[in-house]
């Protein structure tokens, strides 16, 4: 793999999405959200990213705060199950459904009203600016080819 210059090296833009990020978790928290649920959002949406930095992170962060292994682990098939809850499932078509803009053009009314219906507006967008924000990092952390962090295991 080539190296390449890091998006991170310019300390104030970094330091302003990390600004970002942390407005964000406030907001997450105010809102009452789970945050094993907006690990489950930033997993999947580095999923199908391709992210794989953000995937150890956030994998590792999930299973930290108690997450189960065998649901990180069919997170991708999450439509094929019933691990997760109602809200769990919104949430993850919403985060697909943000993620993928490019190939749908916007986020299909049924989805909208699923994750509206489940919850409150301050929820939904603390959930949507989540989404925002690992798109942004995964977008950092592929272009500069992010090396995962050494590890003892």
């Amino acid at each position: 793999m080539t190296n390449r210059i890091g998006l991170g090296g310019a300390p104030e833009l970094y330091q302003a999405m990390a600004g970002l990020q942390a407005e964000v978790n406030k907001a997450a928290a105010n809102a009452g959200l789970d945050r094993k649920l907006l690990e489950l959002v930033k997993t999947r949406a580095s999923q199908i990213n391709g992210c794989a930095y953000c995937l150890d992170m956030h994998t590792r962060d999930a299973l930290e705060l108690g997450e189960s292994p065998r649901r990180l682990f069919v997170l991708d098939g999450w439509r094929e199950t019933d691990l997760f809850t109602e809200q769990e499932q919104a949430a993850l078509a919403l985060t697909e459904a943000m993620t993928k803009l490019s190939s749908t053009q916007t986020v299909p009314d049924d989805v909208y009203e699923q994750a509206a219906k489940v919850f409150s507006e301050d929820q939904y967008r603390a959930i949507g600016w989540e989404i925002i924000a690992i798109n942004s990092w995964n977008r950092m952390t592929i272009t500069s080819h992010t090396p995962l962090p050494k590890r003892d295991e």
